[in-house]
């Protein structure tokens, strides 16, 4: 489809292995975090597997370690885990991590500060991009229906880039790249590209 990147959130087993799997669970109650691999669904790739498949792309890993839910790690070492292996690999420029726990961002930060970084959010809060800065992550992760032009210009004017979160949407789309978005997270990459081509957006 011509993407450029991947998105894709990162879960940890009861045995340590890092997986790729957008809920903490399953349908029939069954909880990641208190499972080992060999009991897991066999369409739940390992991340290792996930980034092999993602070859040529940049990929931005979203560490999933939410408070609400039942796999929280209140120490961040998932994020120990997760540049462990990704440090491993030898391909900083590829990963940009983020996740919804600035601790998290932090903490990759704090032990691989050649890999970029960015906080995803709702809605970005005032001053974000300062202090953005100040903890050295690269860029913003807003939602797309919070996201306004006064936020992203606010970043850009800091040096922080901007990648929105979910647009399927062309008319928003052409608006996000209007203002100057640096990427958009979307299901229908095929059509952001048309978009971008026909407005000589780079």
């Amino acid at each position: 489809m011509g993407a450029e990147a991947v998105e894709l959130d990162v879960r940890r087993t009861a045995d340590g292995v890092l997986v790729v799997n957008h809920n903490p669970g399953f349908d029939d109650g069954r909880v990641i975090a208190t499972m080992e691999y060999g009991e897991l669904p066999s369409h739940v790739p390992t991340l290792t597997d996930a980034l092999d498949a993602c070859a040529g792309m940049w990929v931005n890993v979203e560490i999933k370690n939410d408070p609400e839910e039942p796999d929280f790690d209140a120490t961040d070492s998932i994020a120990d885990d997760t540049i462990a292996l990704l440090v491993d690999r030898d391909e900083d420029d590829r990963w940009v991590i983020s996740s919804f726990r600035m601790e998290t961002v932090d903490r990759c930060r704090a032990l691989a500060p050649t890999i970029r970084t960015a906080w995803l959010c709702v809605a970005a809060p005032a001053g974000i991009a300062r202090t953005l800065v100040a903890k050295g992550h690269i860029a913003l992760h807003p939602w797309v229906a919070m996201l306004t032009k006064e936020v992203v210009d606010e970043c850009h004017a800091a040096g922080v880039q901007v990648n929105t979160w979910t647009c399927d949407d062309p008319a928003r789309m052409n608006e996000l790249m209007r203002w100057g978005i640096d990427g958009i997270c979307t299901n229908v990459p095929d059509v952001a590209l048309s978009i971008r081509e026909a407005g000589g957006w780079a």
